[in-house]
């Protein structure tokens, strides 16, 4: 099998047993997913989905979060991984978008990057989730499940991941892909104790192919 191969199969096992993949933190707006996003990073979605109703309702737009300081945010979030660093970052954000941005998300991943608390993982799924740009986020399950499976091959960092999925995953496609490998990541493909005999993609999967002593 090619590594092309093995992309075009596996894009067709997910469009068939997941096509309506995407996000599960909670947002009606730019702006509360980008802060969502950020309250996500080394934190689950699940808990970040249980303080932002809350801060969402108290902090509904940039303009009234920029006008908070980052000890009120801080209340609102402080069962949250980091707490004090991302009130910081969110406190600093609202203002920046208010400044320098009238209000709006952009959707520039360049731009969004100029945010505090916004890395480039962050800024792709904000570009990919809101505007349904081609970009491929990387976090800490897809960086693990492309290693895998094989569709990455000795990526270091999750730039190097990301440059080699986008090569191989039609543009179009991009946005709905990183959810994919994210929600196999979370519930099958997970970092301790991969479940596969659970998993529908084991055919096709390198690690899957080591493990029973066969080749690629």
């Amino acid at each position: 099998m090619t590594l092309q191969q093995r992309y075009d199969r596996l894009i067709d096992h997910f469009e068939r047993t997941m096509p309506d993949a995407q996000t599960e933190l909670h947002y009606e707006t730019p702006f509360q997913l980008l802060v969502a996003v950020v309250l996500s990073a080394q934190c689950t979605d699940k808990r970040v989905n249980m303080v932002t109703p809350a801060l969402f309702a108290a902090y509904p737009t940039p303009e009234a979060m920029a006008a908070a300081g980052a000890e009120e945010i801080f209340a609102y979030i402080s069962s949250v991984s980091y707490p004090h660093n991302k009130s910081q970052h969110l406190a600093g954000l609202a203002r920046m978008l208010v400044s320098d941005f009238g209000s709006q998300v952009p959707s520039d991943i360049d731009q969004l990057q100029r945010l505090p608390g916004v890395g480039r993982k962050t800024a792709n799924v904000v570009a990919a989730v809101v505007f349904d740009l081609p970009a491929m986020p990387v976090d800490t399950h897809v960086f693990r499940v492309a290693n895998r499976i094989g569709l990455t091959r000795n990526s270091k960092t999750p730039l190097q991941t990301e440059q080699q999925l986008v090569k191989h995953i039609p543009p179009e496609k991009l946005s709905t892909a990183h959810h994919w490998l994210i929600l196999h990541g979370r519930y099958v493909c997970q970092a301790r104790k991969p479940r596969c005999g659970e998993c529908g993609i084991s055919h096709l999967c390198t690690h899957f192919s080591r493990k029973k002593g066969g080749s690629e």
